[in-house]
């Protein structure tokens, strides 16, 4: 049991030593990149080889990928001492038709170490292609008529690569009076889609406004507040009934017609009544 403790160790000690003395990879950052987009990509690589190598070449492999490179996609030198580091920078260029998301690139990496051997390794490094959030704000108003209870709607479109989370609705108004909530919670957003808030609402005068602040998080995840403030076109009620939008109401013509039927009912039982009493006289 002892035994085999120590072999373990001793395993670990050399699969740390063999990890630590490389050539490789030691960081990589990139300037912002979207779909169709290009951005610089800078690599740094580290030599903890214990010792200087020569004729170092670097090469990402952009085949089978959604990315090419503008300009060249290896770089080489002749001399790498042991300790230092490389910094370069290859320019990147991103498909149109990718999706925002992570991705790996491979590369391979040569050297020839101090005994003249060609050592080869392959690898990958991560470039993130993010999402620019475009949104596109719409109201539709039903029975926009004063004094009339109808519904605002609220259509959010999502024109970016990316789909916006947790979108909630919430509506302040001026010139209407809510029915019900003021909030409404969407949910998602998908990209090149839209979703649709209503509200139902009594509308009070002509000079409507509204205020629509809308929550959400982006493609990164970080929370983002839209205040979309509009004018509503409300009518007043002889607009409405001209454009269509309400009926006129028929009710007065009802009741002047029923009171008219009531009077002459009357009328015929009083003189009726005459015409009998005449007869018996």
């Amino acid at each position: 049991m002892k035994a085999q403790m120590i072999l373990t160790m001793l395993a670990v000690f050399i699969f740390s030593i063999s990890f630590a003395s490389a050539i490789g990879v030691s960081d990589v950052s990139q300037e912002g990149l979207f779909p169709g987009d290009v951005s610089r990509v800078n690599i740094e690589l580290e030599n903890n080889l214990d010792e200087d190598v020569e004729d170092v070449s670097f090469n990402l492999i952009f085949e089978n990928t959604q990315f090419i490179s503008i300009g060249a996609s290896e770089k080489s030198y002749d001399e790498f001492d042991d300790g230092k580091t490389k910094s370069f920078t290859i320019t990147v260029k991103a498909s149109q038709d990718i999706k925002p998301g992570d991705y790996n690139v491979p590369y391979s990496l040569s050297y020839v170490n101090s005994d003249g051997d060609v050592v080869q390794k392959n690898g990958s490094i991560g470039v993130v292609v993010g999402a620019e959030t475009e949104l596109d704000f719409d109201f539709e108003l039903e029975k926009n008529v004063v004094g009339e209870q109808g519904s605002v709607s609220l259509k959010i479109i999502n024109s970016g690569f990316g789909d916006i989370k947790f979108v909630s609705v919430r509506i302040v108004p001026d010139g209407f009076t809510i029915i019900g909530t003021e909030s409404d919670y969407i949910g998602t957003v998908d990209s090149d889609d839209f979703e649709t808030s209503t509200f139902d609402v009594v509308f009070d005068n002509e000079d409507a406004k509204i205020l629509a602040i809308v929550s959400y998080k982006d493609f990164d995840n970080v929370e983002q507040v839209s205040n979309v403030q509009r004018d509503l076109n409300v009518y007043s009620v002889e607009e409405g009934i001209e454009l269509g939008i309400i009926e006129k109401s028929n009710t007065f013509v009802y009741v002047i017609s029923f009171v008219v039927l009531v009077v002459a009912w009357i009328v015929y039982r009083s003189v009726k009544k005459r015409l009998k009493k005449k007869s018996r006289g």
